[in-house]
């Protein structure tokens, strides 16, 4: 702990911007403070940027876009750009990680052992592909041949949220750029720190000036100038569903640029009293509702459990709730760290309120925690006898809160889970074959877990049904989002 500490003090931020292969202030001079929710220090002044900014660096991947000092590389070396990029990652993983920690709150053994590795993973495994994506020849008998190829759609924007800032980066940095586009992305202003050293280790690793630029700042100014730009041709957003809206309503008002979006969820957690491992079904559910402090969009904070088993789900689940006690998350033995700031904190502790309101027991936790660290934590939370129809059962919370129903019926449980306006994840516990198909398929969601809950890999899609957004990230289905098919017809 104390070796992590030493090195927080040690270290050095850079909030300026990266816009056409350099650090650079915003133009107007204006700069936002950089807090952490670790201890409530103050990282560093970070650039503010705006829409000349935002001009900037949309010019300069323009300009490289259209002088195809990317794209027009060999297929062989962009490939082995982007590994490298991948490799550089891991040898500044000690750093990358201290900064994911420091930045959004979360324990520096994640950061380590998860987002580092996956980060970097996900960038090798789309510079991988780069030489193993193959076009198309139609059907279309002996007088024609028609070719069907992917070309760059052009300049690409990611706007990217702080519960994950450098793994969701590289969900979009890694098949934009291994797509051929230039890319420009703003993080988060709670979280910009790795996403602004992985601009600098990019060019490290050979990525040409004006290919990947990095803009800093608030998303009704950075972001909406983005969203609203005439020389972006694609979007990438994930976020709240409430900004994935205007998102799409700023590609409408511009022009018409393809915008992706994977938004919140309310994901249900279903658990058959055949569930065939009770005490995996319960470690899942508690585990991944308060992994990240409960700030993932697919967090399983929906939890019906059968009748029949709901006492003792319940007796194992508040043995294990202890071992989430937030600490601190320099300390390498913490698996719980600070929610990201004090607006999220309060937020969470809005829901925790209206829980009690409307009638829901507190089993566990509903209360702030590390009560004179300077940070911002909460206790995690469980709350039993919630209804559907209760806030904290309906409203994504992105915080540590878990509410339990129960059911006797698989099928209203199905119905229930289905009951709200989201479609990112779900899970399901059961012995009975048949009825783990017919329930998954029932289930609205883009990835619904069968006898585990958030197992992954880069290999398949990520993304939800309704309003928990359209497109895919990750897997060979994210080149879909950053590229265009070409017909060309030769007539023979």
């Amino acid at each position: 702990m104390a070796l992590w500490h030493e090195r927080a003090e040690a270290l050095k931020i850079d909030g300026r911007a990266f816009i056409g292969g350099r650090r650079v202030w915003a133009q107007s001079e204006q700069q936002f403070e950089d807090i952490s929710p670790v201890d409530g220090r103050r990282l560093g002044m970070v650039a503010r940027c705006g829409a000349q900014d935002v001009d900037a660096a949309v010019a300069a991947a323009r300009a490289a876009f259209e002088d195809r000092r990317w794209a027009g590389m060999p297929p062989a070396s962009r490939k082995r750009t982007l590994i490298k990029f991948a490799e550089l990652m891991m040898k500044h993983g000690e750093e990358l990680a201290l900064l994911e920690t420091l930045d959004m709150g979360k324990p520096i053994k994640y950061s380590q052992s998860i987002d580092v590795p996956l980060a970097a993973n996900c960038i090798r495994w789309y510079g991988e592909a780069i030489d193993k994506v193959y076009g198309e020849i139609a059907p279309t008998g002996d007088s024609s041949l028609a070719l069907i190829t992917r070309e760059p759609v052009g300049v690409v924007a990611a706007i990217v949220p702080w519960n994950y800032p450098m793994l969701m980066a590289a969900w979009k940095i890694g098949p934009a750029l291994a797509a051929g586009n230039s890319l420009v992305l703003k993080p988060s202003e709670k979280s910009p720190l790795t996403a602004l050293r992985l601009a600098e280790i990019a060019m490290e690793a050979g990525l040409p000036d004006g290919v990947f630029n990095v803009v800093p700042g608030y998303g009704n100014e950075a972001g909406s100038a983005l969203g609203m730009h005439m020389d972006v041709d694609a979007i990438g957003f994930t976020g709240s569903t409430r900004t994935g809206k205007l998102i799409l309503q700023m590609a409408g008002q511009s022009n018409l640029k393809r915008a992706w979006t994977e938004l919140g969820g309310k994901s249900a957690n279903i658990v058959c009293a055949d569930c065939p491992d009770l005490d995996a079904a319960v470690s899942a559910a508690v585990g991944s509702i308060y992994f990240n402090q409960g700030e993932s969009c697919n967090a399983p904070s929906r939890l019906f459990v059968e009748e029949s088993i709901r006492e003792e789900f319940l007796e194992k689940a508040l043995a294990l709730i202890p071992r989430y006690a937030p600490g601190d998350p320099l300390d390498e033995a913490t698996i719980m760290g600070a929610i990201v700031d004090e607006t999220q904190m309060k937020t969470v502790m809005s829901y925790i309120q209206a829980g009690k309101d409307g009638g829901a027991t507190v089993l566990a936790g509903g209360e702030a925690a590390r009560l004179g660290s300077g940070g911002y934590y909460v206790a995690p939370t469980l709350f039993d006898k919630v209804d559907n129809s209760m806030k904290i059962a309906q409203e994504e919370i992105f915080g540590p809160v878990l509410s339990v129903l129960s059911f006797t019926d698989v099928n209203e449980a199905v119905k229930q889970a289905n009951a709200t306006p989201y479609g990112l994840a779900a899970g399901l516990w059961t012995s009975d074959i048949s009825k783990a198909i017919k329930v998954s398929r029932a289930l609205r969601a883009g990835t619904v877990h069968v006898n585990q809950y958030d197992s992954d890999d880069i290999t398949v899609p990520f993304g939800g049904y309704k309003q928990s957004g359209n497109g895919r990230d990750k897997s060979l289905h994210a080149f879909d989002k950053y590229t265009e098919l070409k017909t060309t017809w030769i007539q023979i």
